[in-house]
């Protein structure tokens, strides 16, 4: 029993880890490492039957439907994973300091994730084209419209968690991308650091409702019209890249006692040692998500399945 609850937890530090990072989504770490329909099952168990069961009281029914056996170490594990890259590896003061390297690494991981993505479609032919349009449109909306600076008020922290958690159960984006677009990857990040329970309540709240709601719709969507929404998601995916290239003309003002990122342009760099070390990051990047990928394949080939992005 020991032993199970140690790989599940370990299994869950991983996907925390990947889901920290934009790019990376913690449903393909969950592929990877072969839990990922126990994943998903697990979610839906926290059904309305269960809800039923906690509003009256049935202990029993409450205790018993959701699959804690699963659910509790690879959550713990996930959980101690952005402890980590909030605290000891504080990722969000270095997307401050060194934000060509750190965006830099994203870029790369966001392109891996694209030929990947493409990969898995078997190319995009003319018939995918006006989904392809209509998701680079879409992203182009997002990441244009969305202003760096997003309101910090509770409902703005409960949407973005709400569309966190759902975007981790899609193929290519991740939760901590969703946030790096609606600016507030390093502020909740920073409140997990930190423990700052105003963010983190709202926050979580935000997961809960995704989990339950949002995730499901989605769910539903992918299952009737899978292709075109895969395309679509390559498209936003795309469109991403503007926002993350990690040559930008950045302004900062003094926020609250905080530098804060007010506004950024893309630009061509001019090349020095560390527009070196920012490119070779974005292709260690890359080849991350295209190994992950590989091994991906490996694993659902030796267990007969086709995988599930």
């Amino acid at each position: 029993m020991r032993s199970t609850f140690l790989a599940l937890f370990a299994k869950g530090l991983c996907m925390g880890a990947a889901d920290v990072v934009p790019g990376v989504s913690g449903g393909t770490m969950a592929l990877i490492l072969g839990i990922y329909g126990r994943f998903i099952d697990a979610i839906k168990s926290f059904d309305l039957i269960w809800l039923r069961a906690v509003l009256v009281l049935d202990v029993s029914t409450a205790m018993r439907r959701p699959r804690f056996e699963f659910v509790l170490p690879v959550l713990a594990g996930i959980v101690s994973a952005v402890l980590f890259f909030t605290r000891v590896v504080p990722i969000p003061e270095l997307l401050t300091l060194h934000p060509a390297l750190v965006y830099g690494l994203f870029f790369g991981l966001i392109c891996g994730s694209l030929f990947t993505l493409t990969t898995d479609l078997g190319g995009v032919g003319a018939r995918d084209i006006p989904a392809l349009f209509a998701g680079i449109l879409l992203g182009l909306l997002v990441v244009t419209a969305v202003p760096t600076q997003t309101p910090e008020a509770w409902w703005f922290i409960v949407l973005a968690g709400s569309l966190a958690v759902s975007a981790m159960m899609l193929p290519g984006i991740s939760g901590s991308f969703v946030l790096l677009m609606l600016g507030k990857y390093a502020y909740v990040l920073d409140a997990v650091g930190h423990f700052r329970f105003h963010v983190l309540l709202p926050f979580i709240l935000g997961l809960l409702s995704g989990l339950v709601l949002f995730s499901r719709a989605l769910a539903w969507v992918l299952h009737r019209y899978e292709r075109g929404t895969m395309v679509a998601m390559t498209g936003i995916l795309a469109a991403s890249l503007w926002v993350v290239w990690p040559f930008q003309n950045r302004g900062y003002e003094l926020v609250r006692g905080k530098s804060r990122l007010v506004s950024s342009q893309p630009v061509l760099p001019d090349w020095n040692t560390a527009t070196g070390h920012s490119i070779a990051l974005a292709v260690l990047g890359a080849v991350v998500v295209v190994t992950l990928h590989h091994v991906a394949h490996r694993v659902s080939s030796a267990r007969g399945i086709q995988p599930k992005r």
